[in-house]
């Protein structure tokens, strides 16, 4: 069932109802659709009714925002009336206000490619989302500063619409991320979750860490990670800064969320055991921190405990040659130095 079938039996439902956000523009990409997203100027209350009405069971957790889910045809579906949402500060909920205009409602999204509809076969564009896909840019829609006010986890969003889809972002849109990062602190970190885990199997990933480097939002998301940007690892095993080096092990790391969160943090623990040598520096045992480092990133990022054993065993092991990060970290060492026989206690 396509997306056209979809809104063919959401609209049997529901009517006005828009095709909206990200469903609209894997359609305009022809890309495959797995969220499908609608709005209405209908009131919850109304959308609720004219579900129950048609012999279908509403999923009410989003109504107090105005959205209603159902299912139809096997597919999951949302329809949220107009709205516009606004994150204030020290609030982890969002502050709602229904509208009755759609365009209203596209003008407060959070990219030209997510503020499109359809209605029947009519695409409503006002904001020229069309043409910033075709030239592959991330652009905020109106003034960038208050869209990344209203909601931060969008400055996150954007580094991973950069990773998934090779998008650029926009110059003036880039400036408005630097702005204020901080302010992912006030966003729960079951959100950063779910942009991250989808950011770090995205073909762009490189692009997109580099993204968070720039704009200043590593040291909140995960600071011991941030020490590594522009960190001089001072080895004969590398021509890479650090993070150049982690970023490298991602991207040549498989599209798996689990190995690539390893791959991520597999040398967190480098910059607290550095050791100097004559004319370089060594690494001992940063495997080891290493390991106990992720073990308390886990619980601050709120992992299951299974992601949390597995990723720490695999940071502890990734040394190791039966360890599947190895060919990966192998990779991205240097291949342009000559490389001294290493003694048992040395470590790269």
């Amino acid at each position: 069932m396509g997306v056209h079938e979809v809104y063919a039996a959401v609209r049997a439902v529901i009517e006005p109802v828009y095709l909206v956000g990200g469903s609209v523009r894997d359609v305009v990409m022809r890309r495959e659709c797995h969220d499908y997203d609608f709005t209405t100027p209908l009131v919850p209350d109304r959308i609720e009714e004219l579900v129950r009405a048609a012999g279908r069971k509403p999923y009410l957790t989003g109504k107090r925002f105005g959205t209603v889910g159902f299912r139809v045809d096997g597919h999951s579906v949302e329809v949220t009336t107009f709205r516009a949402r606004e994150y204030l500060p020290d609030e982890r909920k969002p502050r709602v206000e229904f509208l009755s205009d759609l365009h209203d409602d596209l003008a407060r999204r959070d990219f030209t490619m997510n503020a499109m509809a359809l209605h029947d076969s009519e695409l409503i564009d006002p904001f020229g989302g069309q043409s910033d896909i075709a030239s592959r840019v991330i652009r905020a829609v109106g003034d960038p500063r208050a869209r990344f006010a209203e909601d931060p986890i969008r400055v996150l969003r954007a580094a991973r619409f950069v990773s998934e889809l090779g998008f650029s972002v926009e110059p003036a849109t880039v400036e408005a991320m630097r702005r204020h990062p901080h302010r992912i602190l006030g966003v729960a970190r079951e959100r950063w979750m779910t942009e991250l885990d989808r950011l770090l199997v995205g073909d762009a990933v490189g692009d997109a860490l580099h993204l968070l480097a720039d704009v200043g939002l590593l040291p909140f998301l995960l600071p011991e990670l941030a020490l590594q940007v522009e960190y001089d690892q001072n080895s004969p095993y590398h021509d890479r800064t650090l993070f150049e080096h982690t970023v490298a092990v991602v991207e040549a790391t498989p599209a798996d969320v689990t190995l690539r969160w390893a791959a991520l943090l597999h040398d967190v623990g480098k910059p607290f055991v550095r050791s100097e040598r004559p004319g370089r520096s060594t690494y001992v045992n940063h495997d080891l921190l290493g390991a106990e480092i992720v073990a308390r990133i886990a619980l601050s990022l709120r992992w299951s405990n299974v992601r949390r054993g597995t990723v720490t065993e695999l940071v502890r092991d990734h040394m190791r040659a039966t360890s599947p990060l190895k060919a990966a970290d192998d990779a991205a060492k240097a291949s342009d130095r000559p490389r001294p026989a290493r003694s048992e206690h040395d470590a790269s």
